[in-house]
């Protein structure tokens, strides 16, 4: 490497492939005879580590050379990633991070990006592409437009409304989706399967219902028609692939790539989908991917182990001061109630997998958790709780409720989350806003500091969970301790049975 350090690193391009430094591994497929059969929306890390990856490797092995992905995105920020990647020909370095070491390929499974734009104009021209038979999409856990008081299509949501009015010109990726299904009808050229990649419960029956029902909105035929004939497969992802900075790019350097957004990732992933594809699909299951009508089954288990699971550290780790999540477990205090969590109220909710019991795969998340090389922080981690309490915790205290099971932890992860939308940490320091809705957490949070159910009023996160007279006491008692005793004190007595 020292070598490397010397020389300056090459400008990633298709034109420059040729010239990179062995260190990383190269596309052995000629990416100029690429075609499209993909469009995904929201290019984002999480996407370019884990099915762009799983492309790549198809590709790599002579496959699927007439499935390459064109990138999307609906929100302006969407516009910056393009930027940078149309610059590199949509090439992205991958850098796995092992506990012992890192190594680095050039993914190229991604050959355009469409421009972002407020009326969708050039997203749904591409989609009605008869070229296109996936659509696939990370849109984080809060993008479907459901209600999280009942878990149900939001139709009343103000993009919502303006999509059904405005059918022609959407400004969602769903309204996109419609609009482009509309024109295939029109044309006879049939449609195309809508997949989920992110993380929730049930991703492909959620974004059926959003789809269906923004189609219904404004023409209940073509509503039907999709209904009919487009497929939505359940799926359950899954690879911690931290946020991209400075000490990423460094890291991309370090081979002798000049890369404006490279990716790292741990030396883990795992897909598994419902083989439910209308128009057809890569041949996925040949590197890795498990097709599998147990979806759910091992969503269940990934959603509470894992997403969950991060959701009792990281707000324990803000106000502690723990910058990652690696750093969290190596604090005995944090990993503790971490794991007393997870193996006496998550697994007991938690069905066994094919090959991977509900324990093994709690100490599986253990040591991925702990690998040290994966710089993921705890900051990322919590934020948009509004959205990850409500679709990764909550639905487990619920289940605790319904079995008169133990659930005095999962009380204390709501109490700590109420703790840290205070604002500030226990050394005092500003807690930056980390949620779209951090101004009405906030003010919850700060009524809560003397008088805790004020937190749970938030009808609109806890439902009838702030009548449970059980899970009221308890997480009253969690807060209150918190702000007399400090996070700390509160999570020994959590561990010690107090």
């Amino acid at each position: 490497m020292d070598e490397l350090r010397m020389t300056p690193p090459v400008r990633l391009s298709r034109a420059a492939l040729d010239a990179l430094p062995a260190t990383a591994a190269k596309p052995t497929y000629a990416r100029q005879d690429l075609r499209c059969g993909i469009v995904h929306i929201g290019v984002g890390n999480f996407h370019r580590a884990h099915q762009a990856w799983y492309l790549h490797r198809l590709m790599n092995e002579g496959a699927a050379h007439d499935w390459a992905i064109i990138g999307a995105g609906v929100r302006p920020g969407d516009a910056v990633m393009r930027e940078k990647l149309l610059a590199q020909d949509c090439l992205t370095t991958l850098i796995e991070l092992r506990p012992d070491g890192s190594s680095a390929e050039i993914c190229g499974s991604m050959i355009d990006f469409l421009p972002v734009e407020p009326d969708n104009a050039a997203l749904i021209a591409q989609m009605a592409n008869p070229a296109i038979r996936i659509v696939s999409l990370t849109v984080t856990e809060g993008g479907y437009f459901v209600n999280p008081s009942n878990g149900q299509f939001d139709a009343n949501h103000p993009d919502i409304a303006h999509d059904a009015a405005n059918p022609a010109q959407p400004r969602t990726a769903f309204g996109a989706i419609v609009a482009a299904l509309g024109q295939r009808r029109s044309a006879g050229r049939g449609p195309f399967t809508v997949q989920s990649c992110d993380n929730l419960r049930g991703n492909g029956a959620v974004t059926r219902e959003t789809v269906v029902g923004l189609a219904q909105l404004s023409d209940p035929d073509l509503a039907d028609w999709i209904a009919r004939h487009c497929t939505f497969p359940n799926s359950m992802v899954d690879c911690i692939v931290p946020a991209t900075g400075p000490a990423e790019i460094a890291a991309a350097r370090s081979f002798g790539l000049d890369d404006a957004a490279p990716v790292t990732h741990e030396n883990f992933r795992q897909w598994v989908i419902e083989d439910a594809f209308c128009a057809g699909r890569p041949d996925w299951d040949r590197v890795g991917v498990t097709f599998s009508d147990r979806v759910h089954d091992y969503e269940a288990m990934k959603i509470r182990i894992l997403n969950a699971g991060h959701q009792v550290l990281a707000n324990a780790g803000e106000l502690l001061g723990l910058l990652t999540i690696a750093d969290c477990m190596a604090d005995t205090r944090v990993s503790a109630f971490w794991r007393k969590v997870e193996l006496e109220e998550i697994v007991p909710h938690v069905a066994d997998v094919p090959d991977m019991t509900a324990p093994d795969y709690v100490h599986l998340i253990e040591r991925r958790f702990s690998n040290p090389a994966i710089r993921d922080t705890t900051r990322r981690v919590a934020f948009d709780g509004s959205s990850r309490h409500t679709g990764f915790v909550l639905p487990i205290l619920r289940d605790a409720l319904l079995a008169n099971a133990p659930l005095d932890g999962l009380a204390l992860v709501e109490a700590l989350w109420a703790r840290m939308c205070f604002g500030t940490r226990e050394d005092g320091s500003l807690i930056e806003p980390n949620d779209p809705a951090w101004d009405v957490l906030q003010s919850s949070a700060q009524a809560a500091r003397a008088q805790p159910v004020a937190w749970l009023q938030q009808g609109h996160i806890y439902g009838t969970l702030k009548d449970n007279e059980r899970f009221a006491a308890a997480f009253d008692r969690w807060l209150r301790m918190i702000w007399e005793d400090g996070t700390a004190s509160t999570l020994e007595a959590y561990v010690n049975g107090g």
